[in-house]
């Protein structure tokens, strides 16, 4: 969003103007259509824009994906059952290969992705650590499953992760980027697997930050790998089929953060970069087509009792 609104183009998205509808993934109602792949009363998620209504003709940059439904809201395909779940579930399950008893380090967990990300690898068998900021964020997270949390507001996060990973970590989930990427790299396992998600630690830098000591890497034959998300998008609904499935059988707590209200927007996206969220953020425009929420609201505010 930023790189929008910094003249900067981003996931195949133009650069916005003064006046422009800003660009944003959404999960709607088809109310009208003369388009052959989707009927009215479908539930679709996609580009649909900062904006109540939208007139689409379904193309392929606007990436629109139907909305299967799991008996859960249809709220969560704007995050969990979307392209946040998408992009937990491909570096999890395509970057980071997690092993049983392997030791995985998530930073940015309390986060939309990080969020997921913490809770899959528990799933699959790993011991979690998780960095997040304050304490209310690294209780959140060590009740979606990390065994111990890192306080980078008011810990040292290098040494706590020289404490906790003495013979180093199988696996560093990066959402931040910065010193603790850096910090990370200094205690890697062998064969480690290093994923590169995010970094919002960098994004209102006016300098890149330069990692200097990414030959960590060679010493314990390590891996560092990107992705990006739309290139799993032919993957989204095997994703989706398995995130769903651990949600219905209680083993994932899908948490997303709800401001209510259209002109709450801008909010939602402040909070972001702020750090007031927990999981992922959202915005509520006008509710469950079907009521079905009402069940699920703890749910969203990050309950996991």
């Amino acid at each position: 969003m930023r790189m929008y609104m910094q003249g900067t183009g981003a996931a195949g998205e133009r650069p916005l103007e003064m006046g422009d509808v800003i660009h944003g993934r959404g999960v709607a109602e088809v109310m009208e259509s003369n388009h052959p792949d989707f009927a009215v009363g479908e539930m679709v998620q996609g580009q649909c824009g900062w904006q109540t209504w939208k007139v689409s003709r379904g193309t392929a940059r606007e990436r629109f994906f139907k909305c299967k439904d799991y008996g859960l809201p249809f709220a969560l395909s704007a995050g969990v059952l979307g392209m946040t779940g998408l992009s937990a579930w491909a570096g999890v399950m395509d970057c980071a290969r997690p092993q049983k008893g392997d030791l995985a380090v998530i930073s940015g967990a309390a986060g939309g992705v990080g969020s997921i990300a913490v809770q899959m690898l528990r799933i699959l068998g790993c011991r979690v650590i998780g960095i997040a900021g304050g304490v209310e964020k690294c209780n959140f997270i060590q009740k979606l499953g990390c065994e111990t949390a890192i306080d980078y507001k008011h810990e040292d996060v290098a040494a706590r992760i020289a404490e906790l990973c003495p013979e180093g970590m199988d696996i560093y989930f990066d959402n931040v980027g910065g010193e603790i990427l850096s910090s990370s790299l200094e205690h890697l396992a062998f064969g480690a697997r290093v994923v590169l998600c995010g970094s919002i630690s960098e994004y209102t830098r006016e300098q890149p930050f330069g990692l200097t000591n990414y030959t960590r890497l060679r010493a314990v034959n390590g891996t560092m790998k990107g992705f990006f998300v739309y290139n799993y998008q032919d993957q989204f609904h095997q994703c989706t089929d398995q995130l769903a499935g651990w949600i219905n059988s209680g083993e994932l707590k899908p948490v997303q953060d709800m401001e209510q209200g259209f002109e709450r927007m801008p909010q939602a996206l402040a909070n972001l970069y702020e750090g007031k969220n927990v999981g992922v953020q959202c915005c509520d425009v006008r509710g469950e087509p079907d009521g079905r929420a009402a069940t699920w609201q703890q749910m969203f505010k990050g309950e996991t009792s």
